[in-house]
């Protein structure tokens, strides 16, 4: 079985890969982006669907897991903010930030 790290330098070194990822304009931007969003305001910018998952390469995929069970281990909430994170993050709620529509017009 593959151990995937959870520690702040794992957690960290995860997150400064899968910023650049949401802030550019491949098939997995969206998903990555809609996982940083989750975690930084879920119920305003919307909420990581676990099937997105399937969609991602698995080290991106890892890098998702190494920071959801670095959360899962502290008490208390974390956002990405006090990470240092949080320009990066106004700049991919500016880029993928607006609802998607799944409506024709």
């Amino acid at each position: 079985m593959t151990s995937i790290p959870t520690d702040h330098d794992a957690m960290l070194a995860a997150l400064t890969r899968l910023i650049p990822i949401a802030m550019s304009d491949t098939g997995q931007s969206r998903r990555v982006a809609n996982f940083l969003m989750a975690w930084w305001n879920g119920p305003e910018l919307g909420h990581f669907e676990i099937a997105d998952l399937f969609g991602l390469d698995v080290a991106v995929a890892n890098d998702i897991a190494t920071i959801v069970g670095y959360l899962g281990q502290r008490p208390g909430a974390i956002y990405i903010d006090a990470l240092g994170f949080a320009e990066e993050m106004q700049d991919i709620i500016a880029l993928w930030g607006k609802p998607v529509s799944t409506s024709a017009t």
